[in-house]
């Protein structure tokens, strides 16, 4: 799981260090990660291959080919991801568009969504953070927790 926030430099090359845990969690120090601009924030959603394949499957099973909402979905993210490889010091090269996207300088702040995670310009992101958590707090937010383990509830 990617879990958790973490703050890292951004080179003068647009070289960044994945941080550790989420190398970690991506199972093999020099596998790939894949990043496409958020089209919900000004930011870039970045996950495993493994978040792609089934992105992928669901499009394919959830809309007819050919329909708008696959084609609006697969032309948003698909045509859009890159698959950037970790150097053997666990770093990626952003692409100028990408780190224009997110408004990203010289760091960027690594946000765990489970699953993915999202690459933030540090400025951008705590305002976002305190608007999400002021939400939660107002609609008093909750979340039925329902065990994983098959039979259980």
């Amino acid at each position: 799981m990617f879990i958790g926030r973490h703050t890292n430099k951004i080179d003068k090359k647009g070289r960044i260090s994945v941080p550790k845990p989420f190398r970690d969690a991506l199972g093999d120090a020099s596998a790939s990660i894949f990043v496409f601009p958020s089209f919900k924030f000004p930011a870039l959603e970045a996950a495993p291959r493994s978040f792609i394949e089934q992105f992928v499957a669901n499009l394919n099973a959830a809309h007819d080919l050919f329909s708008d909402d696959q084609d609006d979905l697969a032309s948003t993210v698909i045509e859009n991801t890159h698959e950037l490889a970790c150097d053997p010091e666990g770093r990626v090269i952003l692409p100028k568009h990408l780190m224009e996207h997110a408004e990203l300088g010289d760091e960027a702040v690594f946000v765990g969504r489970g699953t993915r995670f999202l690459i933030w310009s540090p400025s951008l992101y705590e305002p976002h953070n305190q608007r999400a958590v002021e939400r939660v707090r107002a609609r008093g937010a909750t979340l039925p927790m329902r065990s994983t383990e098959k039979g259980e509830q």
